[in-house]
Order: structure tokens, then sequence, then C-alpha cells
């Protein structure tokens, strides 16, 4: 053999995607009734221009890993994707009326997420939250605490339950351009 040829018009990229994941993802297609809309992060860490359409899902899932097989089909006019390529898969999941915190606001106790949550008399009280969904920096929050509460985002090893503190408010748009949670 002397050469190959390929049609790289239309690349197909592979990924495998968590139960829970799918389970939020079929919620959303039913209810969108169209083909769902995905983005890729080529290895470069740029994302790729055109936008991609997952086309096909496996029958099964994987019982060792818990995961279905997605493809989605890119549009490839510049030859730019090349099979065998890696990347990651970027699928927008809509929230509508969520509430969103800071990670860094929360703290852990047997695998039970909290936060301090700051009363009118400016004493702070634990309170255990319930996590929905998690994204890079931020917890989408499905109950524990309200839009109208004030939590704790600074200092949290620094006061217990039932401390009186005095604090500095910061708007949440103002937060949440510039986190950064710290890991080890």
């Amino acid at each position: 053999m002397l050469t190959t040829l390929s049609d790289n018009n239309k690349m197909w990229v592979y990924f495998n995607v968590p139960e829970a994941e799918y389970l939020a993802y079929e919620a959303h297609a039913k209810a969108s009734d169209s083909a769902q809309k995905v983005k890729l992060t080529m290895a470069n860490n740029e994302v790729f221009n055109q936008p991609g359409l997952v086309q096909t899902i496996e029958a099964d899932f994987n019982n060792e890993t818990g995961n279905i097989a997605f493809r989605a089909t890119f549009p490839n006019p510049n030859g730019l994707l090349r099979n065998g390529e890696t990347g990651s898969v970027l699928m927008t999941v809509p929230l509508k009326n969520a509430l969103i915190i800071s990670q860094k606001a929360t703290f852990e106790i047997l695998e039970k997420k909290y936060v301090f949550v700051v009363d009118k008399k400016n004493v702070v009280h634990q309170q255990e939250i319930g996590i929905a969904s998690e994204i890079p920096d931020l917890y989408v929050i499905k109950s524990g605490i309200t839009g109208t509460d004030r939590i704790l985002l600074e200092g949290l090893r620094k006061v217990k339950d039932g401390d009186k503190v005095s604090y500095e408010y910061k708007a949440p748009q103002a937060v949440i351009s510039h986190l950064k949670v710290y890991s080890e």
C-alpha cells in the first residue's frame, strides 16, 4: 500500500458519559427536543471553532465504569482535526433559577457539605447544604440555603458555630468573577 485516503470533512468524536450526567442529558434533550450541541477542547486547551452535535448514544452502559459511550459529529472545514487526536468534550446544561455558591465557602464533616450562614445579629450558624451539581470552583445548591442567606466566604477555619462576626459584604457577581479554590 502506497497511500491512505481519508475524508476529514466531518470528524466523529467519541466520549464516555457517567450515568448521572447521561440522565441529566436525557432530561434536557426531551425538554428541548433537539440534538445537543457540544464543544471540543483540543490538546492545546483551545476550543475548536466549530460546534459538534451529539448524534449517537450507545445502547448499553459499561458495567465496569458505569459510563455510556456518546459520539458527536464535528464539521472540519479546515482539516485541523485528525484521526487519533485527543481532547475534552464540553456539554452545556442550562440551569434555570439556580443558586450557586463558591466551593471555598463550604466545608465537609463526615461526607456532608456545610456553610456558615450569618444571621441578622451577625452570628454564624453551621448549615448543611445539598449539592445538585458541581462546576469548576462552584456548587449548584439544591437544599439548605436560599438566595437571601448571607454565607461566609473567607475565614471558615477561624470561626465556629455561634460565633459573632464582623464582615464586609461582597456582591455575588464581584466574588464569582475571580474565584479559585485552593488545592494542595
